[in-house]
């Protein structure tokens, strides 16, 4: 069965304090408010209203949980970037996104949505090289590709693997099309592989050191999590 199909929602959190104990690996999605990340979700589970999907950008206002046969949890972060969100809305939205990114320890790693005609944001930069250093990858989809033609789509996957390749084999793009069901195979193969790599093996042996209270001197459970991951699973070439 596909990796995503048949998710069930599990439950939604307004406030960093609200999140639920860890249960399963869990893939974060995140992108610019209107990039089409809800749409993607659904295309991924083959359900037409898990996520919801709105005119309206902005309107994704809670983390939202939804389980997948596996096990692993599919989490559905708020979209950011939407300027006609009051300003105190959007920076309790921003200290959720960011408690939740750098403080979950049973997160494995994050799918970045961007629209394939506008990519690279700013904002798009700032998560990438603020996420970037926990180690875990990240996994680019460059959606509404339909609306580019087979060479100009072709050149912005270039473009935007040349941007990013200073962070090596962290992070992978794809294009991807919510209207064609395009790349969704390539989707599930990617992110997949971290559910069953040596990535995922390492997390959850970090995770269990964490939980048994056998912490190196100094570091908080996050630090200790980070650094046990990053050091299974970088070979001798590696770097951050």
């Amino acid at each position: 069965m596909p990796l995503f199909r048949n998710a069930q929602f599990e439950i939604s959190i307004a406030k960093p304090s609200g999140l639920p104990p860890p249960s399963g690996a869990e893939i974060a999605f995140a992108g610019r408010s209107n990039a089409g990340k809800s749409s993607a979700i659904n295309t991924l589970v083959g359900h037409v209203r898990l996520a919801f999907v709105s005119k309206t950008p902005g309107r994704t206002q809670l983390i939202n949980f939804f389980r997948l046969n596996n096990g692993a949890l599919l989490v559905d972060l708020p979209g950011y970037g939407y300027a006609a969100v009051p300003e105190k809305i959007r920076r309790e939205w921003q200290a959720l996104i960011e408690v939740y990114l750098k403080k979950r320890e049973s997160l494995v790693g994050l799918v970045l949505i961007m629209d394939s005609r506008r990519p690279l944001t700013t904002l798009d930069r700032q998560l990438i090289d603020w996420f970037a250093p926990s180690g875990r990858p990240i996994h680019v989809l460059l959606t509404k590709s339909d609306k580019l033609s087979r060479g100009p789509a072709a050149a912005v996957l270039q473009d935007v693997r040349r941007e990013l390749a200073p962070l090596g084999g962290q992070i992978t793009v794809q294009l991807f099309s919510s209207l064609k069901k395009s790349g969704v195979e390539e989707a599930e193969r990617v992110i997949g592989g971290w559910l069953g790599g040596g990535a995922v093996a390492a997390q959850s042996e970090a995770l269990a050191r964490v939980e048994r209270g056998a912490l190196p001197p100094g570091k908080s459970p996050s630090q200790a999590l980070a650094a046990s991951v990053d050091k299974k699973t970088k070979t001798p070439d590696e770097g951050m």
